[in-house]
């Protein structure tokens, strides 16, 4: 499909993809400070401890929590560092493969997310709630809501 570059086609699925986005921005925005403000936690935080809550044995390779949480190698080492710091998670070597290192959530760590799941669900609901009547966005929050199982 060819383009002018001085005037960018705007195609429906452009349309759609701009409104989840928006959407997208709106409700991070509102777990992370609620997040931040009630457990001193940031999403990305909250995010990793549910990972790992959830893993077969409260572990993750740093690779696979990395692509689970959407960040790099790098962003992922200092998250974990930070989960380290407040004694929420600790980094643990491969014991077959010694390069390996995993991310393994502390009891600490399973605490804080219990406390934080509900906040994190409470807010998710109401900020998606809240855009429903919205003429913009009520149609892809409801569109969202209407695939789930």
């Amino acid at each position: 499909m060819a383009t002018s570059s001085s005037a960018p086609l705007r195609t429906s699925d452009q349309a759609v993809w701009n409104r989840v986005l928006a959407l997208h921005s709106h409700v991070e925005r509102e777990l992370t400070h609620a997040l931040q403000r009630q457990h001193g936690i940031g999403l990305s935080e909250y995010r990793s401890l549910e990972h790992l809550h959830h893993s077969d044995r409260s572990e993750l390779r740093m690779q696979d929590l990395a692509e689970r949480v959407g960040l790099g190698q790098s962003s992922v080492t200092r998250l974990v560092g930070r989960l380290e710091t407040a004694g929420f998670a600790y980094k643990d070597l491969c014991p077959s493969d010694k390069r390996g290192v995993y991310a393994v959530i502390t009891d600490d760590g399973r605490q804080r997310y219990q406390a934080a799941r509900a906040t994190y669900t409470e807010v998710l609901s109401a900020t998606l709630n809240t855009f429903t009547g919205d003429p913009e966005l009520g149609p892809t929050v409801q569109a969202l809501r209407a695939t789930q199982g």
